[in-house]
């Protein structure tokens, strides 16, 4: 496979349309392109990020004052977000091709100045209390708009995560949906090997939330369950997402590395055949 023309020929048409296979294409396309990593997150929530934008969120990405607001609080999975824009139709072709060169909008971590994101991200921890703050505004504007806050599972080792948990709990902010990337890995390992929180549902709960289990590859179910909150009264919502990181690359799948690593023409021309292949 000639790997430049796959590149300069593959990108999907946006038609406002996203679904997980479109976002681990264009994830695959643009690592490569840029030769950064960050892959295996980005594909771990492929799916997560696809039903929010595809049916769940009110007006993702726009400028209406009563869009419901999503923060990726695990910003180094940006490129699973920009997808998202793009085939929303809020990112252009030219844009999105400019992730990671010099001088573009488009780093590995989320900016506020870019069309379609409200809050910069990347340092971990940080996003939920923004996302608190979103919610706490809506309340005091008699606003029906909700948030959405996608962590990962080693983002709950922070203490300022938990500080935020319990404020949420406090609050009864039930216009904010916590969305935890449990993939069981982190940047130098497996999260419990590193810190150990499980069982980590039920520390959420004892914060006052409520919290629900979902395969996070199963977009039926997690439509279901987000759709099936109830955002208006009672404790904020989490959802535990069980995920694999690298999810639908076979040599990907589960393996700490490819938190970081880039691709070699071989290996995104053996991803692009595995993506074929994928359900």
């Amino acid at each position: 496979m000639d790997t430049s023309a796959a590149l300069s020929s593959s990108l999907i048409p946006r038609d406002g349309t996203v679904t997980p296979s479109r976002i681990r294409r264009i994830v695959i396309d643009e690592s490569k392109r840029a030769n950064v990593g960050h892959i295996g997150s980005a594909l771990s929530i492929a799916d997560i990020v696809a039903v929010l934008f595809n049916g769940v969120m009110r007006s993702p990405g726009t400028d209406d004052p009563n869009r419901d607001r999503f923060i990726l609080s695990k910003g180094h999975a940006a490129l699973a977000l920009y997808a998202a824009l793009y085939l929303k139709g809020i990112l252009s072709h030219d844009m999105i091709r400019t992730y990671c060169c010099d001088d573009s909008l488009l780093g590995v971590h989320p900016e506020h100045r870019l069309n379609g994101i409200d809050f910069s991200t990347g340092s971990l921890g940080h996003g939920l209390a923004m996302g608190a703050g979103v919610a706490m505004a809506a309340r005091m504007k008699s606003a029906d708009f909700r948030c959405f806050v996608l962590v990962s599972d080693a983002e709950c080792n922070e203490g300022s995560l938990w500080e935020t948990v319990m404020f949420a709990g406090h609050h009864q902010l039930s216009n904010l949906v916590a969305i935890i990337d449990d993939n069981g890995q982190q940047a130098l390992g497996k999260t419990k090997d590193i810190l150990d929180l499980r069982p980590l549902g039920d520390k959420w709960r004892a914060f006052g939330w409520e919290v629900s289990e979902v395969d996070g590859h199963d977009p039926r179910e997690l439509e279901r369950v987000l759709k099936g909150l109830d955002t208006r009264q009672g404790p904020p919502h989490a959802i535990q997402a069980h995920t694999i990181s690298g999810k639908g690359v076979g040599f990907m799948e589960g393996k700490v590395e490819w938190h970081y690593l880039p691709l070699s023409d071989d290996q995104y021309e053996q991803a692009l055949r595995d993506l074929k292949t994928a359900p």
